[in-house]
């Protein structure tokens, strides 16, 4: 039975490496140095062994406590080696070689014989093909890569699908001042899989903060899980690959715009994790959030306090370019900051103080106490004047609220400004980009915070129409199923001969729409089904004539809406992360644009009506110029029953496009949807 607890993995009494060896050239050799700092029992192992090594696992086991072996043999050798290894009690190896399913051929039968012999034994297997661990804290460093001995303990752990990317991420936090408290490649996943170590992370004291690199999602609930569990406890910082990764065009627009890789970032995002765009952004987001987090806040005010105009600018409008808030502080905060700072300076958020003075303690303490403010940012280049560390702890503000400190300047300088920052319990970064980038990693996880303790009501509708798959899904049909959602649509009538279409033509009111149905055509307009503003019985004549040339049997006549913003919304399953919501600027504009948002199902209202702030078009919906105004909370609502559905298995995919809002309301002008396949 396999063991769900990691400790003999990460945390191993004695370790054995398998395969060492005294030439340098190898693996062996390479890994046996880097563990030589191990204070636990180590054991080196080869068939021929140079002195000081074991000739077998049974032969280095005896009279030793070891629960990790490090497997530097091929992969023809590895799942013997593992049985042996479990025979004398180890419960976890790391397996660094490569050769097996990635190989093809022959290796894909190693690959079976690792999951065999895992399956026999209940050992524990991290890899295969990964450059391996490491632990600062406890001097465990089973990697071969060079240098690692150099990391010092730290914060921040890298969960890292790559061994490489483990190591950069983790040289990054070195160069940055900060340590290491954990690090892993997680390779292939054979056994030990990604949402395997962030669950071990949850109890891991030594890690206030967690880097999360994404390659493939062989599991996307089992991730998402992990990810919500430890989120709740300790921040996560997601880096997702695979932006050139467009998946294959599904059947509806919405399967076309839902890639996996804006899957995964925005399910990621959903279940708590900050997501980062590049290496130095996940370093940077992971140090500020290792500092400390802000309360939940649906949209945090950051406080900004600058030694220097420029450098604040630059901070200011990568802040307010990502959607941040900076608000403006209260009266009562600016005559404060008015005893301390020169009448020139600027005192409503950003605060310039100039250059930091000695009274600059009571302008930390000001903005600090502000009501509007929850998160505080300061910057400055190094002086002689102030030490930014020792000014905030003598403030009396510490604990209050999650302030970070951006510094630039001389090397000798920034390292003693770190110095007094971390001995004040401060993160810092360097340089005005970074800060940014920490500040709105605190405000993204406060507002992922709130969401997670207040998602809103989940929608269920209930009686629903038949929706097995009968003659198939047209517009009519699927516009019954959104009556019965409670999401409305225009008048219609749906005809099976031109007498008919003329009779609904003179009983709906104002112009109409005449369509093709035809359950087999989802897009219509592309086949010239589609004839709008018919309003008169000569343009009926003329639409019904189109229509017949391109192949229509029936029609739907239906009254056209009032003008308004077009929107599309649908659901789907993903082949990783299960059901899946889309919200995003509808019309053909939803393919040339892609300004959409991801929430996977289910999921409340209020998270449904959160992904309007992802949209870089969020102020359409929001009476930009004097346009309509969403109603947000039923919005959210509309996109949680369409997510129902899927959730539910009642329907493969659903969708909306578009869904036109207007000053009176939402309106349905088109729908798709896909059955369930029963086969």
């Amino acid at each position: 039975m396999r063991d769900a607890d990691l400790t003999a993995l990460f945390e191993p009494r004695g370790v054995a490496v398998v395969g060492a060896s005294t030439n340098p050239g190898k693996l062996g050799h390479a890994m046996a140095d880097s563990l030589s700092t191990y204070s636990g029992d180590l054991r080196l192992i080869n068939s021929r062994p140079a002195p000081g090594m074991f000739a077998s696992i049974a032969e280095a086991a005896d009279g030793a406590d070891l629960d990790l072996a490090v497997m530097c043999v091929p992969a023809a050798f590895t799942a013997d080696a593992l049985r042996e290894s479990a025979d004398v009690g180890i419960r976890a190896a790391l397996v660094c070689a490569g050769g097996f399913a990635e190989a093809g051929g022959i290796g894909l039968d190693y690959a079976r014989a690792i999951d065999a012999a895992v399956q026999e034994t209940g050992i524990r297997v991290l890899g295969r093909n990964t450059s391996g661990f490491f632990v600062p804290s406890s001097s465990l460093f089973a990697s071969f890569v060079p240098g690692v001995r150099d990391f010092g303990p730290g914060a921040v752990a890298v969960v890292a699908a790559s061994g490489g990317v483990n190591h950069v991420l983790s040289f990054l936090l070195q160069e940055h001042g900060d340590g290491v408290s954990f690090g892993v490649g997680v390779g292939a996943g054979q056994d030990v899989a990604t949402p395997d170590v962030l669950q071990y992370l949850v109890g891991h004291a030594a890690t206030t903060a967690v880097i999360l690199h994404v390659e493939t999602v062989p599991d996307g609930v089992a991730l998402l899980d992990a990810v919500r569990d430890l989120s709740a406890v300790k921040p996560v910082v997601a880096l997702v690959i695979g932006r050139s990764d467009v998946s294959e065009f599904a059947s509806s627009h919405t399967g076309a715009l839902t890639t996996s890789w804006r899957v995964a970032r925005a399910a990621l995002r959903q279940a708590g994790a900050v997501i980062a765009d590049d290496e130095e952004h996940a370093v940077a987001a992971a140090l500020a959030l290792a500092a400390g987090r802000g309360d939940a806040a649906a949209a945090p005010g950051i406080g900004l306090i600058t030694g220097q105009a420029g450098p604040g600018l630059i901070i200011a409008d990568r802040l307010t370019d990502g959607g941040d808030s900076l608000p403006r502080l209260a009266t009562k905060t600016q005559n404060a900051l008015s005893e301390f700072l020169p009448p020139l300076t600027f005192q409503k958020n950003p605060v310039d103080t100039g250059r930091p003075s000695p009274e600059f303690g009571g302008v930390v303490a000001a903005v600090a106490t502000d009501p509007a403010i929850d998160v505080l940012g300061i910057y400055a280049i190094t002086e002689p004047v102030v030490d930014l560390g020792a000014a905030v702890k003598a403030s009396g503000v510490l604990g209050r609220l999650p302030i970070l400190l951006g510094v630039d300047g001389p090397a000798e300088a920034v390292s003693s400004a770190r110095a007094s920052a971390k001995a004040a319990g401060l993160g810092i970064l360097r340089g005005p980009t970074r800060l940014a980038q920490g500040l709105a990693a605190i405000a993204e996880d406060a507002r992922s915070a709130r969401l997670k303790t207040d998602p809103g009501a989940t929608p269920h509708v209930d009686p629903l129409p038949d929706l097995s798959a009968g003659s198939g899904w047209d517009e009519v049909r699927a516009k019954d199923l959104l009556d019965a959602l409670g999401i409305a649509t225009p008048p219609r009538r749906r005809c099976v001969d031109r007498d008919e279409a003329r009779r609904a033509f003179h009983d709906l009111p104002g112009a109409v729409a005449v369509k093709l149905v035809d359950a087999n055509v989802l897009h219509k307009t592309e086949l010239g089904g589609v004839v709008l503003g018919v309003d008169s019985e000569r343009m009926l004549e003329r639409a019904l004539d189109h229509l017949e040339r391109a192949g229509a049997r029936e029609f739907l006549v239906e009254a056209m809406a009032p003008s308004g913003l077009d929107l599309i919304v649908g659901a789907r399953h993903d082949v990783a992360f299960g059901p899946v919501v889309m919200l995003g600027v509808g019309g053909l504009a939803a393919e040339v644009v892609a300004d959409v948002a991801i929430r996977t199902a289910p999921l409340g209202e209020r998270v449904g009506s959160s992904m309007i702030d992802d949209l870089a078009t969020a102020s359409l919906l929001r009476g930009f110029r004097g346009g309509p105004v969403a109603d947000e909370i039923a919005l959210g609502r509309l996109v949680a029953r369409l997510g129902d559905l899927v959730v539910r298995g009642l329907v493969a995919e659903i969708e909306i496009n578009p869904l036109r809002l207007t000053d009176s309301g939402m309106m349905a002008l088109d729908a798709v949807v896909l059955p369930v396949d029963r086969k």
